[in-house]
């Protein structure tokens, strides 16, 4: 009598009793100007952009729009950021002299159309004070805040809020630095982890509602001196709410020592020509950007995942290229990578315990809030791989080098992951 052959693991194990971090959304950056781009397009191919990173159904259905902060008169376009008090009103302990043109560098238009679709958080990011507020009198190339314009530059942040807010918008988040641990050409001002410390100490109390967001470094690593700095001051702990990184210095693949949300509020990958392609090994494909997002949410827990940008001209690595002389746009598969997550993922969902039968198997779930759960899977390998018993109803949705979120059937309950190809299933 022949013995009983054990039964095959299942190739996808989920498990609703193990829970991690919750998720707030998903988004992208419209500063230095980008969104002038969409303003020199016609009003259809506006509509089908803003489908593109709005709308649940037909795009991305992002839910946090990042906004920059203007530190400097108007300049050459895409470049510099119109301020709302470009000029010195006289020193630290004068009445400022705040003014407000009701377009933002064009970021006001995109922000009411994105409430328009659903959003309701708003990031707003200063790259830079002013550079008469500053020690090297220049709003780019690093430098620091004076100690005496601290004050001052916490009112000129607040007072930016509430712009926003005559005009219906709700900055929900605030961040007073992009990447204070680099001096960069463009506007950039550097703060160490002590001064982030001490200046939230005086942005906190005067920035009611809004949360306060630390510290945009440069890598995510190096977030962890900020997050180091906060804990140990009991009154800056107190304000900070959102502890954020981008991806560029390290990889965003560990937690960061914080029971707070971490974000990975601004990456995208190196290279020096547009590029379309789903799998193509330069760096800078869609698949590229899955296993990134997949890794940030399973390996580093991030409840926010904002990419950089969502879209520019000439060979950028943003999710879509407009072409100005064309009036047309071009969609890369960056696009429909960052997509398959966000459109599915929704705020508020919570990460689960989910598991591959086999290492080629990127894995990770998450449970909505309606009850909803998203198994996303991206096979890494060169061989199919099949799970045979999914519950039903199900649906599956496909993006690889021939799909872009396709609906693909279950057959006879059975899910199969092609190679190098990202799989969304959605169970009711």
């Amino acid at each position: 009598m022949s013995a009983t052959r054990p039964a095959a693991p299942r190739m996808i194990t989920l498990d609703d009793q193990v829970r991690h971090q919750e998720i707030d959304g998903f988004g992208i950056s419209t500063a230095f100007r980008r969104n002038e781009l969409l303003k020199t397009l016609p009003e259809q191919t506006r509509r089908e952009i803003l489908d593109l990173w709005f709308d649940p159904v037909k795009g991305a259905g992002l839910t946090i729009l990042r906004l920059g902060i203007g530190s400097a008169p108007a300049g050459s376009p895409y470049d510099d950021m119109v301020s709302i008090q470009p000029e010195d009103p006289g020193g630290p302990d004068a009445p400022p002299r705040y003014v407000w043109d009701g377009d933002d560098n064009s970021q006001l238009w995109v922000a009411k159309a994105a409430q328009e679709y659903g959003v309701k958080r708003f990031f707003a990011v200063a790259w830079s004070a002013p550079g008469y507020m500053k020690d090297n009198g220049d709003d780019k190339n690093g430098g620091r805040l004076k100690p005496e314009w601290r004050r001052a530059y916490a009112d000129y942040l607040v007072q930016y809020t509430r712009f926003y807010r005559q005009e219906g918008i709700r900055i929900t988040d605030l961040a007073f630095a992009n990447e204070p641990d680099w001096t960069a050409p463009h506007p950039s001002m550097r703060f160490t982890p002590q001064e982030a410390a001490e200046f939230v100490k005086i942005l906190g109390p005067l920035a009611s509602g809004v949360r306060l967001v630390c510290c945009e470094s440069l890598g995510w690593n190096e977030a962890r001196a900020y997050i180091a700095a906060i804990a140990a001051d009991p009154e800056a702990r107190r304000w900070v709410k959102v502890f954020t990184g981008h991806g560029y210095g390290t990889p965003v693949d560990a937690p960061l020592p914080t029971r707070r949300p971490t974000w990975m509020s601004e990456w995208n990958p190196n290279g020096s020509t547009w590029n379309e392609s789903w799998y193509d090994g330069t760096g800078s494909d869609g698949y590229t950007i899955a296993s990134a997002v997949h890794d940030a949410l399973t390996f580093a827990n991030v409840s926010g995942y904002l990419y950089w940008l969502g879209a520019s001209k000439g060979n950028t690595r943003a999710l879509l290229r407009i072409d100005e002389e064309t009036g047309t746009y071009r969609v890369s598969k960056r696009m429909w990578a960052l997509a398959a997550f966000s459109r599915f993922i929704r705020p508020g969902a919570v990460r689960i315990g989910a598991a591959g039968a086999v290492p080629s198997l990127k894995v990770c779930a998450f449970r909505n809030r309606d009850g909803s759960r998203v198994v996303e899977v991206l096979n890494t390998g060169v061989a199919p791989r099949t799970w045979e018993d999914v519950d039903e109803p199900a649906e599956v949705y496909l993006t690889d080098a021939t799909a872009s979120l396709a609906r693909v059937p279950i057959l006879d309950g059975a899910v199969t992951f092609p190679p190098r190809g990202l799989t969304t299933i959605v169970l009711p």
